[in-house]
């Protein structure tokens, strides 16, 4: 077992060395319900000043595996089209270690009665953070290759909701930039990610409506990644959901509006490949959701993503 735990880690290290770096773009679970970490153009989009922290412990019981938190917060500029937001986020696996902080812009156009298109810009810094010589100081490759370099970030996106549909498209880091690590031959270097997301809501009866929900996730030299998931809300209170994640695992979601600002939710992940569910205890994930109101005359309508 132990043994089994060292070669994973050991995996995880080769793919940070290589021409990947780390998990790069951080994944969620809860995702339809943290979209400004995917999508700048989702600032705003809750028509008050939203606020959302998460945190996600990966495959526990794994010798350096992911852990992540992030806080974002968002809302419109009153009487404008514009509406503005804040990431911060940290993100660690094994021996690597990144934190950002990152700024979004959206312009809201009106395209119908109900619904919205918006255009969105990121930009921010990343700090990244390598101790490649704690995995061994006596191989080169890794005694020599520590990074601990700060990084421009720029990113797009794209987001059209609706009070029962969305549907976004986002490129949260357009620039590509290499590591040095003290090496001119060396392939570490950030990639671009894609990423596609939708969703809609369906009454199915006076009680319960149905939300199902698709994210897409490409990058250059991996397989394209889909999270297919269906969330079945009971009396606007409880979200129960369900989820899969190619190459990866089936998830179970559960949600609470516990008030009209409030909302909690909790994911826990099923590893579907072999090897690595022999080795670890899951995964899960915590997330805090609150809309502020300042008037005791503002109605919060119901927000479904």
């Amino acid at each position: 077992m132990k043994y089994l735990i060292k070669i994973s880690f050991f995996a995880l290290v080769v793919c940070a060395n290589a021409n990947v770096y780390g998990q790069q773009q951080i994944m969620f679970t809860q995702y339809m319900f943290n979209g400004l970490a995917l999508n700048p153009a989702y600032a705003g989009s809750h028509e008050t000043i939203s606020a959302t922290a998460l945190a996600r412990k990966q495959w526990t019981g794994l010798d350096g595996a992911p852990t992540t938190q992030t806080f974002s917060v968002h809302s419109p500029i009153r009487a404008q089209r514009m509406s503005l937001g804040l990431l911060a986020l940290h993100d660690n696996i094994g021996v690597t270690d990144q934190t950002g902080i990152y700024g979004s812009y959206a312009y809201r156009i009106p395209v119908s009665k109900k619904g919205k298109l918006a255009f969105g810009l990121q930009g921010g810094i990343s700090f990244y953070n390598a101790q490649f010589s704690k995995v061994s100081s006596t191989d080169p490759v890794f005694a020599n290759g520590d990074v601990r370099e700060i990084h421009p970030s720029f990113g797009f996106g794209m987001y059209y909701n609706t009070e029962r549909f969305y549907a976004g498209v986002s490129i949260p880091q357009l620039n590509q930039s290499s590591f040095d690590r003290g090496n001119p031959d060396s392939d570490s270097r950030i990639v671009r990610h894609y990423f596609v997301t939708a969703g809609y809501v369906f009454d199915l009866n006076h009680s319960l409506k149905l939300k199902p929900n698709l994210l897409v996730k490409a990058v250059s030299g991996a397989p394209v990644e889909f999270d297919v998931n269906a969330n079945l809300l009971i009396k606007d209170v409880v979200w129960v959901g369900l989820s899969w994640r190619s190459f990866d695992s089936i998830d179970a979601i559960l949600q609470l509006q516990v008030t009209d600002q409030l909302q909690i939710g909790y994911a826990y992940d099923f590893a579907t490949t072999t090897d690595l569910s022999r080795v670890n205890g899951g995964s899960h994930e915590l997330m805090l959701n609150y809309r502020f109101t300042f008037t005791r005359t503002r109605i919060i309508t119901p927000r479904y993503f």
